[in-house]
């Protein structure tokens, strides 16, 4: 992978420190005022899916970090309450109009998000996606993502093996129009059909990133199908719904839950027996690769950009816990 050289970090961090400019953050706020700034000093807006959610916190958490380490302006601002292209736009448009020099974003709908990156390229401000993306991306400088699709696919391996190759399961999912979800989903079902016959998905319902809308559905599941095996919970929101499901069952146990992310109440339920298995990416290599290739951009150096960048999942279970801890998500 393209990493900036030593030297030329040092150099970016040696002229910020002379400059005296701090790094600015905040979420559901206006963006931070740049009068007073270095008029050389980068700024670099960063826009969540939900500022709240504990795998952007971690982003922001390493976002923080780099740009204190490299000197540049944070503005890391997102809607804290709601998940949807209604409470990201408005971000979106207070950056592009507050003289920024590049935008990294975690779309929250694919298609709802592209003129944005159509008005960020015509105003000459290079966009980077993190997590999820657009549905065209010719104009993106880059997109940094977990292997959703290769997740999914661990996800089907490990259920297999929880239910003895054999059962029904269901799959609760985000939502439709969510690329990291589609691509699970996906990846999910296509391990399932190539290589376990014996078992039958009987559902994909999404939850909209409502844990109370997980939960009903997943009832629902379960009054319908007494032998359901197994559940797979495609994101954390559909996860916390999901474990609400089977204690309202009293099915913790009896039926295995494999859930994505490592948020530390996730990684607490997985040591309790809550979660047979969690799939965890690594939000905050995200947002510091997303981070290089801004600045990168920005200093004109194309060729430390890379156009796509996939970060391998890691499986984590009560057993190899101690080995895969080190994948909980950072936390304030």
């Amino acid at each position: 992978m393209t990493r900036r050289k030593v030297s030329a970090l040092l150099a970016v961090a040696t002229v910020a420190l002379t400059a005296g400019c701090a790094a600015g953050t905040g979420a559901d706020r206006d963006p931070v005022d740049a009068q007073g700034a270095a008029a050389d000093t980068p700024r670099i807006a960063f826009i969540p899916g939900i500022s709240s959610d504990p795998f952007f916190v971690a982003m922001e958490i390493a976002a923080q970090e780099q740009a204190e380490e490299l000197g540049f302006e944070l503005v890391y601002q997102g809607s804290s309450s709601d998940y949807s292209p209604q409470a990201q736009l408005p971000f979106v448009e207070s950056a592009l109009a507050d003289d920024i020099d590049a935008l990294i974003i975690a779309p929250t709908d694919g298609d709802a998000l592209q003129a944005s990156v159509q008005r960020a390229t015509a105003q000459g401000v290079p966009v980077i996606t993190v997590d999820t993306t657009v549905t065209d991306q010719s104009e993106l400088v880059s997109h940094v993502t977990g292997d959703n699709e290769d997740g999914g696919r661990q996800a089907a391996i490990a259920m297999a093996e929880l239910v003895g190759g054999d059962g029904q399961v269901f799959v609760m999912s985000g939502a439709p129009t969510i690329t990291t979800d589609t691509q699970r989903v996906e990846g999910f079902v296509n391990e399932i059909e190539a290589n376990h016959p014996d078992i039958e998905i009987v559902g994909i319902e999404y939850a909209y990133s409502q844990p109370t809308e997980a939960t009903t559905k997943i009832n629902a599941a379960l009054l319908n199908y007494p032998d359901l095996a197994g559940v797979f919970a495609v994101e954390g929101n559909s996860g916390v719904g999901a474990v609400a499901a089977l204690r309202n069952a009293d099915a913790i146990g009896d039926v295995a839950l494999i859930g994505y992310d490592a948020y530390s109440n996730q990684v607490a339920e997985l040591e309790e027996g809550l979660y047979s298995a969690l799939i965890a990416q690594d939000p905050a290599e995200e947002a510091r690769i997303a981070i290089e290739f801004a600045l990168a951009a920005i200093e004109g150096r194309d060729d430390d950009i890379e156009a796509q960048v996939i970060i391998p999942n890691v499986v984590m279970t009560a057993e190899n816990l101690s080995e895969t801890r080190q994948y909980q998500y950072a936390e304030k």
